[in-house]
């Protein structure tokens, strides 16, 4: 049990420089997982410094990358080809769009991003689209139209070989629980699993990491149950609080020496979370006594409050608490709230810069290159196929895209290849038929040159 500033990420290190260094073991013997691709880097890189070189071979990531890298592994073990593309949020939300269109949910009545949701929560959960209708009952429309929503989607998945991010989470347990010898085999590999983070582990996690440490019971998570901030999208805050039912024997150790904050933001943190009954309970201490004393400002509305920070600012450069305007950080907890901060701002002549404002992987130009990386991995990607057929134009309307999904369908075709026939389909007009076919030869050059050529 690791409170904040406690050093969570330095235990999980010290335990596997520790495991190998002084006990022998194999790097290739040790999982740890993290939530985040920052923190894995994190992790590998600190172990790196401490051991003097590469722990080759260890299986580090996060939930998704080790289940993606199952999965690439032994797929066919659960009929998925092991070729598959992985859609991202835009992406399946974009196919979910599109199966409310065929199976007449309308996506104007009934908010996409809300049934793709509940699909995510049903995944977490692992609740299989069949699953998900037998339990559907009653008057509930929204569930019932998600019922109809969720098997097409999964087949529509299937046929065009992709997965979600759910389902990084959901598949990987399945192929385990289907296969004893596959689980067998990674229960002795993994003689040692470490997990970050557990208080923000859903369901299908918690039934992964069972799974692979159910054979030896070597296993150590690190986590505060006073941080568990993602219920809305699936954690149980359970896995934690029931650590000890649910893996007999374990013992708890408690991180509660602070090296981040001073005294006085200790005290208030302590106060406030000390009204949750529903935890472990810890103390957080620190080195660091006393601290600018907080102050809590009750606003009249986003304006006023805006109004206020940019009056503190100058105050505080005035009166020389501040050295400079690069001394001031202003967080926020929607994105909607920057607008009235950013025209205080401008009005007052106060320099400032947005941090994180569009991620680089989020950008347009980034997110249709890799739509051509994924073609030309996966042809049938159908989500990649739409997203780039007419970027750069090539005369391949929405009307031209509809006729082609159509026949496609109709002949059992994925995207690409019935754009490589584009002359067949009926109706047709001709610059559109033209752009089709030289958008397929186009991936299909790309295609022949990646199978030859190397990167870099």
């Amino acid at each position: 049990m690791a409170g904040a500033g406690s050093g969570k990420t330095r235990v999980l290190t010290a335990r596997v420089c520790n495991l190998i260094h002084e006990h022998g073991v194999l790097p290739n013997q040790i999982l740890a997982v993290t939530f985040t691709n920052k923190a894995a880097g994190e992790m590998r890189d600190r172990i790196s410094r401490l051991l003097r070189g590469e722990p080759t071979g260890m299986w580090m990531g996060t939930f998704h990358a080790v289940g993606a890298r199952l999965l690439r592994r032994h797929a066919d073990r659960i009929g998925w080809d092991r070729a598959f593309s992985i859609f991202d949020s835009d992406q399946s939300l974009r196919l979910v769009k599109n199966v409310q269109e065929s199976v007449g949910v309308d996506p104007k009545q009934w908010n996409p991003k809300a049934i793709r949701a509940e699909i995510s929560n049903a995944k977490n959960e692992l609740i299989n689209s069949g699953m998900f209708e037998n339990s559907v009952t009653g008057f509930d429309l929204f569930q019932k139209n998600v019922a109809r929503v969720y098997p097409e989607n999964q087949r529509l998945l299937e046929q065009q070989s992709a997965l979600d991010f759910d389902d990084l989470l959901m598949k990987p347990v399945e192929l385990l629980e289907k296969n004893e010898d596959l689980l067998a085999r990674y229960q002795e590999q993994f003689s040692f699993v470490l997990v970050d983070e557990y208080q923000d582990t859903n369901k299908a996690q918690f039934r992964f990491v069972e799974l692979l440490a159910g054979g030896h019971g070597n296993l150590m998570v690190v986590g505060d149950d006073d941080q568990s901030i993602y219920g809305w999208r699936g954690a149980d805050i359970r896995n934690i609080l029931d650590f000890e039912q649910s893996f007999p024997g374990a013992r708890v150790v408690r991180l509660e020496q602070n090296y981040r904050s001073t005294q006085r933001i200790l005290d208030a943190a302590n106060h406030v979370i000390a009204q949750n009954v529903n935890r472990k309970g810890k103390t957080l201490l620190t080195e660091r006594i006393g601290g600018e004393a907080i102050t809590l400002m009750e606003s009249l509305d986003e304006k006023d409050e805006a109004r206020w920070i940019t009056n503190d600012i100058e105050r505080r450069l005035r009166d020389t608490s501040l050295s400079s305007y690069r001394s001031v950080a202003v967080l926020y907890r929607t994105n909607a709230q920057a607008r009235a901060l950013e025209d205080g701002f401008r009005r007052e002549g106060i320099p400032y810069q947005v941090v994180g404002a569009v991620r680089f992987y989020e950008r347009r130009e980034i997110q249709d290159v890799l739509a051509y990386l994924r073609l030309i991995s996966n042809p049938r990607d159908q989500i990649a196929f739409e997203r780039i057929v007419n970027y750069p134009r090539r005369g391949v309307g929405l009307t031209t895209l509809e006729h082609l999904r159509h026949w496609a369908e109709k002949q059992e075709l994925s995207l690409l290849e019935a754009a490589e026939r584009a002359d067949q389909i009926p109706d047709l007009r001709a610059s559109g038929a033209r752009g089709l076919r030289q958008f397929a030869e186009l991936v299909r050059d790309f295609s022949t040159r990646a199978n030859q050529a190397r990167v870099g």
